[in-house]
């Protein structure tokens, strides 16, 4: 499929399906996630030819088969692991009613975002467009022909130029700043006005009434503030000088807003921002690592976290309505994280990691 074929796929509209159907389908799905001990088990193998039998045992073998064809390496693995999830996510929407369909494409914008986001990063910081390529999913609009065609292009602005000659919608807010991104190489500028353009766009698709639509925009929304509140612990470690700090807010969020936000963006240190933030749902996530922030000094160490508890609140919206869009919102995050840890495991064999530094990189819930 081509991009301006992958751009029309948001007008595609399924069977008018009810709730039910497509949530016995989903269940059937997701008793099929694999289990702790399965994982367990794969970090125990000696190395990656082990890793690749078990696997063939599993849901991903029919994938994994298609791709040792190319050779029995780490790298087939991870794109069989890339393959499946796009393969799955397609047929999740496929099973969807015309209301579950535009929720869940509004939702899985996310991963647009993050596919153009990691190629202008690629580009801005000149990696290869293999090392680009093994970092993108594309479950989105883009297909996976579509975001690798980006990654070949010789820089920043040549995306974007390729992103407008398709006809995406990711191209309008970075020609907005590209010029001033030019002259300072400032990659912020960037990421932040697609971030704005993604998560004004999502709110907009998902503003109308009804228990469904509510829980879609809450789960956005929870992305917005655990992005916002991300954001102020890396300025801990930034030398804004001038600048001012509102340039770095996204609005759409429930709990970070903007006083809040401009408010831990002041803070001098990490205690000053859990002892700001410790009442609200992010107080437990911050301060359970915040012993490892000081020990590492890294702000990987939060960003996990906080993915964490994005994670949570996904397998949480499964448990609410049996007849609504929760149960397709959980499985598809659940699906991500299995998706996740695997490819954690599968890099982590083939390179010889201690299966104890594995267990702490897996994101577990």
């Amino acid at each position: 499929m081509s991009a301006r074929q992958a751009v029309t796929v948001t007008k595609y509209r399924p069977p008018g399906r009810d709730y039910g159907y497509t949530n016995a389908r989903l269940r059937g799905m997701r008793s099929r996630l694999l289990k702790h001990a399965f994982f367990e088990d794969l970090m125990a193998s000696k190395d990656i030819a082990v890793v690749i039998q078990k696997i063939l045992q599993t849901g991903y073998g029919h994938d994994l088969e298609n791709r040792i064809l190319h050779g029995r390496t780490a790298t087939q693995v991870d794109e069989a692991l890339r393959d499946n999830m796009t393969r799955t996510f397609r047929t999740v929407l496929e099973l969807t009613n015309i209301e579950a369909h535009s929720l869940i494409t509004a939702l899985l914008g996310r991963w647009d975002l993050f596919n153009v986001k990691t190629v202008i990063r690629g580009k801005h910081m000149s990696l290869s467009e293999e090392e680009i390529a093994n970092s993108l999913m594309a479950v989105g609009q883009l297909t996976q022909a579509d975001a690798e065609e980006l990654a070949r292009q010789a820089d920043v602005k040549a995306v974007v130029d390729t992103l407008s000659t398709w006809g995406l919608p990711y191209a309008m807010p970075l020609r907005s700043v590209l010029s001033e991104y030019l002259q300072t190489q400032d990659l912020s500028l960037l990421e932040l006005a697609l971030d704005r353009y993604y998560y004004e766009w999502a709110a907009k698709r998902l503003s109308g009434r009804g228990p469904n639509m509510r829980l879609a925009r809450e789960f956005l929304a929870v992305q917005v503030d655990t992005m916002n509140l991300l954001t102020c612990i890396r300025l801990l470690n930034s030398d804004l000088s001038d600048t001012d700090a509102s340039r770095f807010f996204v609005p759409g969020g429930t709990v970070v807003d903007f006083d809040l936000f401009m408010d831990l963006a002041s803070k001098s240190d990490v205690d000053e921002i859990f002892n700001r933030i410790k009442k609200t749902p992010f107080g437990r996530q911050i301060e359970q690592v915040a012993y490892l922030y000081i020990e590492k000094g890294s702000v990987s160490v939060f960003e996990r976290a906080l993915e964490n508890y994005l994670f949570r609140k996904a397998f949480v919206s499964g448990k609410g309505d049996p007849l609504g869009i929760g149960l397709a919102i959980g499985y598809l995050w659940m699906k991500a994280n299995e998706v996740t840890n695997l490819r954690i495991v599968v890099k982590g064999v083939s390179v010889g990691m201690p299966v104890q530094r594995m267990r702490e990189e897996l994101i577990v819930v």
